[in-house]
């Protein structure tokens, strides 16, 4: 515990705002010209509103939320096709937890569970697979879902299901990489930013190289970070160095905790069982090229959407947001949670419209876990 509290050392963050305060003024950066600089990962976003870190940094420092939160990305048509997995009587349908009140356009898998659908919250896809050993005369679906960092786990349980010959095992394959919408937002000429923040856990997995792309083709800074306050600190100072100095590098903030170039047993086995989809879809980005995997051909046993019909495999059924609905705007950080009109009133954690308030890593999860009502302006 002594090595976690050293990175809340108070002391130590005020030296790190200080020399935030000083760069960001020699830069010029002001409330009505701030530098906008995106953190990714959702749960970097949590950690800023948990440590207050957005009250406490210089007024031009203006935090963007980016679409870090695998389960915020996933399009209502995925969650209906889960619930349509869910409700089969011969599968038992697993998932994490936080996916379970991700609502569809029917329904959430919790109320699909409370209907009578037999779907289990598990800890790993290897707690999957343990059900599909004891329960031979089921079908176990797993929901894959997450970016790199829970990709590796996935494709290591498929290989062990290969290997012990277990058939009635399948995932549902909803794994995404993290670069292609950083790309695709950065071609939008709409969006304004000047730095990133870059993720940690995701980058434990693939290392920083496959964000070379940023500062090389668009001359933007981004810091891969950790988690800590003073890790998030120190990273947005980073940021703001390189752009008083006119660089554009990546840099690796998160060195305890991140190799240069990722962890080569998880890319072996993410490169053994996946390939990148044509393309994918994303909540409030819509079909982003080469940004989804999908299982390959030796695994193809174990793809749900192939052996179900569903999904790519199938005629797919898009599925608009919830009239009111920000979700979109919101996860690409054109928008902040507060300035949905549904916020904290037509969309509550009781009554949800949207993944972002559901999800233990979206934005409109953390302005209400760490401010609640008080966000809310009085309705006119």
């Amino acid at each position: 515990m002594r090595y976690v509290e050293e990175f809340r050392d108070p002391v130590a963050a005020k030296g790190v705002l200080a020399a935030i305060a000083r760069v960001a003024d020699e830069i010029g950066a002001t409330r009505d010209t701030p530098v906008h600089i995106m953190e990714i990962c959702g749960g970097h976003t949590h950690a800023i509103f948990r440590y207050g870190l957005d009250k406490l940094v210089h007024d031009g420092i203006e935090f963007i939320h980016g679409p870090g939160c695998p389960v915020c990305v996933l399009p209502m048509s995925r969650v209906d096709e889960c619930v349509e997995l869910a409700e089969r009587p011969e599968v038992i349908f697993t998932t994490f937890g936080d996916a379970m009140r991700v609502p569809g356009t029917r329904k959430s898998l919790l109320q699909a569970k409370a209907e009578g659908a037999d779907i289990r919250m598990v800890y790993s896809p290897l707690d999957a697979l343990e059900l599909a050993r004891r329960n031979p005369e089921r079908e176990v679906v797993f929901f894959g879902l997450g970016f790199e960092t829970t990709t590796p786990s996935t494709a290591l349980t498929i290989q062990a299901a290969a290997r012990d010959g277990i058939g009635n095992f399948t995932v549902f394959c909803n794994h995404i990489t993290v670069p292609p919408p950083i790309k695709a937002l950065l071609d939008d000429p709409h969006m304004k930013l000047d730095g990133f923040v870059g993720p940690g856990h995701v980058s434990m997995v693939i290392g920083i190289h496959p964000y070379d792309f940023i500062s090389e083709t668009y001359g933007k800074p981004i810091v891969v970070s950790g988690f800590e306050p003073l890790d998030l600190l120190q990273s947005v100072l980073m940021v703001l160095q390189q752009i008083r100095d006119g660089r554009a590098e990546v840099e690796n903030q998160y060195a305890r905790v991140v190799p240069e170039h990722g962890n080569p047993v998880s890319l072996a086995a993410i490169a053994d069982v996946y390939e990148p989809r044509p393309s994918f879809e994303w909540r409030g980005l819509g079909e982003i090229d080469a940004s989804g995997l999908r299982i390959r051909d030796p695994y193809k046993q174990f793809d749900a959407e192939e052996k179900f019909g569903i999904g790519y495999a199938n005629e797919r059924k898009p599925a608009p947001e919830p009239e009111g609905c920000a979700c979109g705007a919101v996860m690409t950080g054109r928008m902040k949670p507060t300035q949905c009109p549904q916020f904290g009133r037509g969309c509550t954690p009781d009554m949800p419209l949207g993944a972002l308030m559901v999800s233990s890593e979206g934005a409109c999860a953390a302005y209400w876990t760490y401010g609640g009502a008080r966000h809310l302006e009085p309705a006119e």
